[in-house]
């Protein structure tokens, strides 16, 4: 079995779900995965049918690749493998897709890398170059643990800031997706009285944790006065997540990979 040092333990923080629907956003402001999500026909996957599940399988898919071990990432790639299978445009898509795009998967792997070092930033300790390189480097893994060669990872974070820059330029929504991403910031997958008491608060960390050029692109209102009150709510955050105990600090994606193991014992579906 592998080890996960006490470095990668530390790249794992639950707080950082509250960036979760920010890079969701990231994640399909390219068209050809926001379509390929919006046209899916893997119902179990459509979070607005079936959102604890579909919860379920992305926080697993990022506790598998931070904590578990190879054996475990590639049993979730078969399955998600499945998955994806069915995820491709047809002759009336706007865009042509399909989910086993290598390119397409490294834009998705390079987005939640962002989210991971956002969110490390915001609420874990600080990092020097050396502990940044490395962590860039096992970050391959959010790509190789599906279709992304290894070899296509950007060689360094050198690298990967001009491959950013360059996707983030060409990034276009249009209205239907655009519409969808915002259906998302207003929790209107939640039963209503969850979803009016969690609006305002989940559009404005969304928003503070989004980029500057997918804030124009989503329309999203953000001032110097926002971000003052942002970066005291993740201050204040921060100042609890250092002090709790790793199982608290890693909670939820700990329970999700233990619930893969499960799985894996008793010959469940892993997705």
């Amino acid at each position: 079995m592998d080890v996960v040092t006490r470095q990668e333990q530390d790249t794992v923080i639950g707080a950082g779900l509250l960036a979760g629907t920010a890079n969701v956003i990231m994640q399909l402001s390219k068209l050809p995965v926001g379509y390929g999500v919006l046209e899916s026909r893997v119902d179990s996957g459509n979070i607005f049918k079936h959102p604890v599940k579909r919860t379920r399988t992305t926080l697993t898919y990022l506790a598998v690749v931070s904590l578990g071990t190879d054996e475990e990432r590639q049993a979730y790639r078969r399955a998600v493998n499945g998955a994806h299978a069915q995820v491709r445009s047809t002759e009336s898509s706007p865009v042509s897709y399909n989910a086993f795009d290598p390119r397409l998967q490294l834009w998705v792997a390079a987005c939640l890398y962002r989210g991971l070092e956002d969110t490390c930033a915001a609420f874990g300790e600080p990092a020097g170059e050396a502990e940044l390189d490395r962590r860039y480097q096992e970050a391959a893994r959010l790509g190789t643990t599906l279709q992304v060669p290894r070899e296509a990872w950007p060689a360094d974070r050198e690298a990967f800031a001009r491959y950013w820059d360059a996707e983030v330029a060409a990034i276009r929504l249009d209205d239907t997706v655009r519409r969808y991403l915002h259906d998302l910031i207003e929790l209107r997958y939640l039963p209503r009285p969850l979803a009016v008491l969690g609006v305002p608060l989940h559009r404005f960390v969304t928003t503070g944790f989004l980029p500057p050029r997918f804030r124009e692109e989503m329309r999203l209102p953000w001032s110097p006065r926002s971000q003052r009150r942002f970066d005291r709510l993740t201050g204040a955050i921060r100042a609890v997540v250092r002090v709790l105990p790793v199982p608290l600090r890693q909670f939820p994606f700990n329970a999700y990979l233990w619930d893969l193991r499960r799985r894996l014992r008793h010959g469940l579906p892993l997705v």
